[in-house]
């Protein structure tokens, strides 16, 4: 098992052990058009303004389907080791994080 899988397992199990009720918390409508704002913006400089892939992956939901939502969470607060793929986790609360999995999960609106 290479190092940055590793990392990344280790990294699935100690936020796995925080991934609680309380990350499920409502968020307000403010929020949720920042947080559509960055993942068009933000997320769309690597994944496509379509999020159809460049740089990073396609976040589409058929792409994204036989990926756990622990995975993404974990990807999203803590980046990817190895890649450009940067943590999130000084910008994004748990809530933050579980409702952009969500949006990702619903596809473009």
């Amino acid at each position: 098992m290479s190092l940055n899988n590793k990392l990344l397992k280790l990294s699935f199990l100690s936020l796995l052990s925080f991934f609680s009720i309380s990350s499920f918390a409502e968020i307000s409508e403010q929020r949720k058009q920042e947080l559509s704002h960055l993942l068009k913006h933000d997320c769309g400089s690597c994944h496509g303004m379509t999020l159809k892939g460049g740089l990073g992956p396609s976040l589409l939901p058929e792409t994204l389907k036989l990926k756990p939502d622990e995975l993404l969470f974990i990807t999203i607060l803590e980046g990817r080791p190895g890649t450009p793929m940067p943590p999130w986790k000084a910008q994004l609360s748990e809530a933050d994080a579980n409702w952009i999995i969500k949006l990702l999960r619903q596809g473009p609106q």
